[in-house]
């Protein structure tokens, strides 16, 4: 039996000629990431476990992006432990304020990770690299660790559902859209520690920033990882950034599948998460009479420039509605610039909008836009668990960067189509 894409990735990293679903490898990495939430517990157990050297300081990332610039004291010493660490170390990766980013916007665009890598990150979002053709996947604090001391990480091999899109996007539907639709019908524990593997047609309509958002959402299914193929746009993508040589894979034919969905992209259409869950899809045309209190237009999933100019395009010249709180996000220092070099910026602090600096912020409820009792939030974020923005009595909305710039010139939950 031949070996899905994310099969052959795993292979070639732990020295087998082939791997198969659920078996035990231990597997060389190219990449360990960590942020300011997660690296401090990292390296409590890098020390404790008696460490005392890195096993690649080019290949270590710590990113601190989810209270930075520091919110609190708690905060400043966590990103202290971060950057004392750093410094002793000296890892050559290591993003702080005025270089840094939402981590798994920031990798990418960087060009640290590649095709046909094997990426650990602590941070459940970590997935989000299977856009550009690697196996990426979260982990612990104590994987991190052992990752930095050894360059190896234990998986099972994941057995794999074969998502087919046939047809095309149809803007403003956007790739948000679709992982959102296939969420709704698979659920969030639909892909348990599986691989989303993207194939067909409907892949080349889509662009890097579509599939970098699919792929970080592929989790929010329980997937292990998600993965496209390494087509013509993604090589154009990695000649204009990868800092290192790469390796595509491809899919045997005879590649074993637990399953087949398939996605019509041209029936799509711009689509709203409910709370509390991802899963719980609805089309935003249906959200009319669901009044909103803030909008966030940013994160990992959607703060790229893509975003920013599908939210431009609909605030441009135009007032958010009175009673709406419109904040938005650039997801990286480069992504803030082009925002301001383009007059994205001007146009949505002209709209009644706040422009804030690269940071996770409100995405896990940390800062820059908590939700009080009864709020509601349209978001371009990846999850809407109870509390998750805030207090445990208020609701966050999922949508793409088009629905939640329309939803903040109304003042409801909006079909972009619609403004």
């Amino acid at each position: 039996m031949g070996m899905t894409m994310t099969q052959k990735i795993l292979a070639a990293h732990c020295g087998e000629a082939s791997v198969k679903a659920g078996q035990l490898i231990n597997a060389d990495l190219d990449v360990v990431l960590g942020n300011d939430i997660t690296t401090p517990v990292a390296i409590n157990e890098f020390e404790k476990a008696g460490f005392t050297s890195v096993y690649d300081n080019k290949k270590i990332n710590i990113v601190l992006d989810h209270f930075v610039p520091n919110k609190d004291i708690k905060s400043a010493q966590q990103s202290k432990r971060c950057r004392d660490f750093a410094d002793k170390y000296n890892i050559l990766n290591f993003f702080d304020v005025g270089r840094m980013g939402i981590e798994h916007a920031l990798l990418p665009e960087q060009g640290i990770v590649t095709a046909g890598d094997c990426i650990i990150g602590a941070d459940s979002h970590t997935c989000t690299y299977g856009a550009v053709g690697a196996f990426s996947t979260g982990v612990g604090s104590t994987d991190m660790a052992a990752g930095m001391a050894s360059g190896k990480a234990w998986f099972k091999v994941p057995a794999a559902i074969k998502v087919e899109l046939k047809g095309r996007l149809h803007p403003p539907v956007a790739g948000k859209d679709v992982i959102l639709h296939l969420i709704g019908e698979i659920g969030v524990s639909g892909a348990l520690y599986k691989s989303l593997e993207f194939v067909g047609e409907g892949v080349r309509s889509l662009t890097m920033e579509d599939r970098l958002c699919i792929c970080n959402m592929a989790i929010e299914a329980g997937a292990k990882n998600g993965i496209f193929p390494v087509d013509e746009t993604c090589e154009a993508y990695l000649k204009a950034r990868s800092q290192r040589p790469w390796k595509a894979y491809a899919a045997d034919p005879d590649a074993e599948y637990e399953r087949t969905v398939v996605i019509d992209l041209d029936a799509l259409e711009p689509t709203v998460s409910y709370p509390h869950l991802p899963e719980n899809t609805h089309p935003a045309r249906d959200g009319k009479n669901i009044k909103i209190d803030q909008v966030v237009i940013g994160s990992c999933t959607n703060g790229r420039i893509e975003d920013m100019e599908a939210a431009y395009n609909i605030l441009k010249g135009k007032k958010i509605a009175k009673g709406v709180r419109g904040i938005i996000i650039p997801a990286t220092m480069a992504v803030y610039r082009e925002c301001i070099v383009r007059g994205y910026t001007t146009a949505f602090v002209d709209a009644g909008c706040i422009v804030s600096t690269p940071t996770c912020g409100p995405c896990l409820g940390g800062y820059m836009g908590i939700l009080a009792e009864g709020e509601r939030c349209v978001s371009t974020t990846n999850r809407n668990f109870v509390g998750r923005m805030g207090h445990v009595d208020s609701e966050v909305y999922l949508a793409s960067p088009a629905t939640a710039a329309a939803s903040a010139l109304t003042g409801y939950i909006t079909d972009p189509r619609d403004v």
